[in-house]
């Protein structure tokens, strides 16, 4: 994050004593990207945030991962993960479903409808798209409400817990989980040098929520030991373990700076659109070491009176494209058996795009209502076990049916 902003209480001068408004030191912190180089902000504690008194070991789930051989697409049912209410009992961060992966980025699916452990990620940062639910993402800087269609970032090591909202109205928080290996910014091409957004940037300052408020624990919880599930690297890896506080880390009483989490929602982009088919890099929100996000969202189609509606068929020459379908089927996957929460797989080497109807019929169609979430990878993916779990095994035989018999040829 680039914008400024400033929270609760904090010194004229940074570096200085400070102490709260009743006389009691404060203790600053410098949260930083790439050392003392970069993006950072200044958090002040009521206690001494490296107090550790304890540590254990953690294991974050199945992160073992298949090679996608043969080569060919994929599509993967979500919701047969959390079938049949196997979901009660589950938090955002110790459940999740590892789908992806590769050594740049990882991608899970959870469903939940209990608050989640304290917990900070200190391999990369996290992008959450929100299927649907409402939920309250507390951290150190604050809090932020989200809900359906929000794409969620949170800065490497933030201590934060998801607090699932109104479970028994709105069903249970269902998220759409990347965890990079580095940093997660906004494309350089929407900014200006100073960071800005440009005009004609499909998003601004004005779309973006920062934290709100305070997520100060007072009382005996303030001074209790306190658990902070943590995933972390290795040379070979990637581990996890809990390190025990001596007091709550939301001990916050103000903080300023330009590095916090952030939500903005997808009916808030705003598309290029025109005469003929915009290119999918129009859509793009965010990016990561070797991986681009991009949402593609309902738009006004396209003018030319034959102009093509459905992406034409293309070949990730440098990328394997992953598709999480916010709405359902998509017109250029209509036939396909995609629905909700469907995820598509379209690796390299490997050309796509909608089925032959699809594109015929694409210059008569009126309006588009689609919403998906996509992450395009500039390093192979492998399959991680919820994508053994849930794969379709006849989807790539969808763009022939109707056309005669399909040739299977075994390994």
């Amino acid at each position: 994050m680039v914008y400024y902003r400033a929270v609760g209480d904090i010194p004229a001068k940074r570096h200085t004593m400070f102490e709260t408004r009743y006389g009691a030191p404060c203790f600053e912190e410098f949260i930083g990207e790439e050392g003392f180089s970069s993006t950072g902000s200044l958090l002040y504690h009521r206690s001494v945030p490296s107090n550790l008194v304890g540590a254990r070991d953690w294991l974050p789930g199945d992160l073992g991962t298949t090679v996608n051989h043969p080569l060919g697409p994929r599509h993967f049912r979500l919701p047969e993960l959390f079938a049949n209410d196997t979901y009660r009992g589950n938090d955002l961060v110790r459940d999740r479903r590892l789908i992806l992966s590769n050594p740049d980025v990882r991608i899970s699916y959870v469903v939940a409808d209990r608050p989640s452990v304290l917990y900070s990620n200190g391999i990369g940062d996290e992008v959450v798209y929100i299927e649907s639910g409402r939920a309250v993402l507390e951290s150190v800087f604050g809090r932020i409400e989200v809900e359906s269609g929000d794409n969620v970032v949170i800065p490497r090591v933030a201590i934060h817990r998801w607090i699932p909202e109104d479970v028994e109205t709105v069903g249970p928080l269902k998220a759409f989980v990347v965890e990079g290996a580095g940093h997660v910014r906004f494309p350089r091409r929407y900014l200006s040098e100073f960071g800005q957004f440009l005009e004609g940037a499909p998003l601004c300052e004005r779309d973006i929520r920062g934290p709100q408020g305070s997520t100060m624990v007072t009382g005996e919880a303030a001074d209790a030991d306190t658990d902070v599930y943590v995933k972390h690297r290795t040379a070979s890896g990637i581990l996890g373990s809990v390190v025990t506080y001596d007091h709550h880390p939301f001990d916050v009483v103000g903080w300023d700076g330009c590095l916090y989490p952030y939500a903005f929602n997808y009916r808030d982009f705003s598309p290029v659109t025109g005469e003929i088919l915009q290119p999918p890099t129009s859509y793009q929100i965010l990016e990561g070491r070797n991986f681009v996000i991009c949402n593609f969202v309902p738009r006004p189609l396209e003018y030319h009176p034959r102009a093509l509606k459905v992406p034409y068929y293309h070949s990730n020459v440098d990328s394997d494209e992953v598709m999480f379908y916010h709405a359902g089927e998509t017109a250029a996957r209509k036939g396909s058996g995609i629905g909700n929460a469907s995820v598509s797989l379209h690796p390299a080497a490997y050309t796509h795009g909608p089925g032959r109807q699809a594109y015929l019929d694409s210059p008569a169609m009126t309006e588009s209502n689609e919403m998906a979430f996509m992450v395009d990878t500039f390093n192979p993916l492998e399959l991680g076990e919820g994508a053994l779990a849930s794969d379709d095994p006849g989807y790539a035989g969808h763009w022939t049916r109707g056309r005669g018999v399909v040739r299977e040829e075994s390994a």
